[in-house]
């Protein structure tokens, strides 16, 4: 069933968890990449890309919403950089987004999801980026949106915004950027959000190293979605379809939990990765979510202290209390943990639904712990 590497330690309960999955119908299969102490212990493949054929470590995943934090760290580079300052307007860097009430939002309040304007169709488009910029800006501010204290999590529009100022600051196309000033310089080499259409053939397409996502809430597991269509790996979508192996999610965490460095390659200051993985927005409601989470600048900051049953893509009951990273919609998770020095990635190819999801997030979040007496 599963295609192990890993040096000692091994994981069993890990692996269990995973298998456990699978045996549900959650998912295929599943990569798993575990560190501590900086150095890298798992880089595990377990089950199957696609019926009849085994998981790689070096198939190429979609992470959704887990590779959120990469454009928040871009971002932070340019606020280093003395590009920008947390508590600008939006609007200094692209003025339209004023429309509707928003002249006020702050980046400050996009990185803590307090903005206010949600509802923008969250449905993969390989439309014109300049479409989806103006469709983003006409969005008015949500009614009784209080900005800077109501909170709700902004699944893509935010996240579009982010990539915009990047390309208006840099002259640079937001793709082009993060590769060459955090991806290439992290060894993440097989990563991407949005790869050229000549990488999607070098990759072999889906027949290759790009790996499918599995519908699997319903029996048998079915192949939909935008997620699993060429656009869907060739336009890029800041908030949603960052794609590689999930051992580069887990260098990207390494470098946050070694204080913005690694491999001689200093991405962030030690103080703008405590600003940043530290919580900025704390004990407020979600309104997405429906439950208190806590945010750092783009990333969710463990919030277990509110109560862990129930709580949607956490960290599991063993993670500090101070553990930060993102999860991605219905399949995959990063994190580090600066008590116990863990790093954790790892991505799931089903999407069983959301509470089927939640109860794995947990489960195997929890074994990877335990796999180190941390439980």
């Amino acid at each position: 069933m599963s295609d192990f590497r890993a040096s000692s330690p091994s994981f069993p309960r890990t692996i269990a968890a995973i298998e456990q999955g699978i045996e549900k119908g959650d998912h295929l299969g599943a990569q798993v990449s575990i560190w501590r102490d900086g150095q890298p212990l798992a880089d595990l493949a377990i089950g199957q890309v696609r019926p009849g054929e085994a998981m790689r470590p070096d198939h190429l995943h979609c992470w959704m919403s887990a590779g959120k934090p990469i454009t928040a760290v871009a971002i932070a580079q340019l606020i280093e950089r003395g590009k920008l300052q947390l508590d600008d307007r939006i609007a200094s860097f692209i003025p339209e987004f004023a429309a509707g009430g928003k002249q006020d939002i702050t980046l400050r309040h996009l990185l803590t999801h307090t903005g206010g304007f949600r509802p923008v169709s969250n449905n993969w488009t390989p439309g014109p980026w300049e479409r989806i910029i103006e469709r983003v800006c006409a969005t008015p501010l949500e009614p009784g949106w209080i900005i800077g204290e109501t909170a709700g999590y902004h699944v893509a529009s935010s996240w579009f915004i982010l990539a915009e100022i990047i390309q208006r600051l840099t002259d640079r196309p937001f793709d082009q950027y993060v590769r060459a000033e955090l991806l290439e310089p992290l060894g993440m080499i097989d990563t991407w959000i949005g790869m050229p259409h000549e990488q999607f053939l070098a990759y072999g397409g889906f027949d290759g190293r790009i790996a499918p996502m599995f519908s699997t809430e319903v029996p048998p597991p079915a192949i939909k979605g935008m997620a699993n269509t060429e656009a869907g790996c060739t336009v890029f979508r800041p908030g949603a379809n960052t794609r590689g192996p999930i051992r580069d999610l887990a260098r990207f965490y390494q470098m946050l939990l070694n204080g913005g460095q690694l491999n001689y390659h200093r991405m962030l200051s030690e103080s703008m990765v405590r600003q940043m993985t530290s919580r900025q927005r704390e004990k407020k409601l979600d309104l997405t979510f429906k439950r208190v989470i806590d945010w750092g600048f783009g990333f969710i900051v463990n919030s277990a202290r509110y109560g862990d049953d129930g709580l949607p893509y956490g960290f599991g009951p063993h993670a500090s209390d101070n553990t930060f990273g993102h999860g991605g919609n219905q399949s995959s998770c990063g994190l580090a943990d600066p008590k116990h020095r863990i790093v954790a990635a790892w991505v799931c190819n089903g999407l069983p639904g959301e509470l089927r999801h939640n109860f794995r997030v947990k489960a195997i979040n929890a074994a990877i712990y335990e796999d180190f007496n941390c439980g």
